[in-house]
């Protein structure tokens, strides 16, 4: 009995080989694209129960796009979201944005303190936040709401732009992060992650 395979068992192996890795890749691109899946990390309906993570409820869409691009061109890094945006494709992450952009923003469960409470404002003013993400931080087109955002993201975030390890599209960010004192960037994170996010 020769030891070689024949072309019809060879063909067949392939096809077989095919048939289970299909399935597979696509299953792979369906999860990317599932916004179930993005719960995990930014909690139900994109409303983060995580400190370090996120809220995208209620986020402008074209924001959600524009952070999951700079995730999957390697602009941004993050040993949880690279990963999830490397194999998205733009329709999907349109798609995601679209979602998200659409959900209720959950009431901010951080507390301000009443001393950042009224010192925030006019911090908010001075160093452009208002002017860029909006009256009421609700974030505009590609600039995201602040509003209700989790205090310990927020806070990172800062410290990112300030020190320039943090990817920043324009610049407009980091200029205007980089003289914020660390008391600064104390008040400004509890200021903004207790306002309400509605657009009501």
């Amino acid at each position: 009995m020769s030891d070689k395979s024949s072309p019809t068992r060879g063909g067949a192996a392939a096809a077989a080989a095919f048939a289970v890795a299909l399935p597979l890749f696509f299953c792979a691109r369906a999860i990317a694209a599932d916004p179930q899946v993005c719960a995990a990390c930014h909690g139900p309906e994109g409303n983060s129960v995580i400190p370090t993570n996120p809220s995208i409820a209620a986020q402008p869409a074209q924001s959600i796009t524009l952070q999951l691009f700079q995730f999957r061109e390697g602009n941004r890094k993050d040993p949880q979201m690279t990963p999830m945006a490397a194999n998205l494709s733009n329709q999907e992450m349109n798609e995601l944005a679209a979602y998200f952009s659409k959900q209720k923003a959950a009431a901010p469960s951080h507390k301000t303190s009443p001393e950042n409470a009224a010192a925030g404002p006019k911090l908010a003013r001075q160093f452009n936040c208002v002017q860029c993400h909006g009256p009421a931080l609700l974030g505009l087109q590609h600039i995201p709401r602040l509003a209700g955002q989790q205090f310990e993201y927020l806070r990172t975030q800062l410290r990112g732009f300030k020190a320039h390890t943090r990817a920043d599209l324009d610049g407009n960010m980091t200029a205007a992060a980089e003289v914020l004192s660390e008391n600064d960037v104390e008040i400004l994170a509890d200021y903004l992650s207790g306002l309400t996010p509605s657009r009501d």
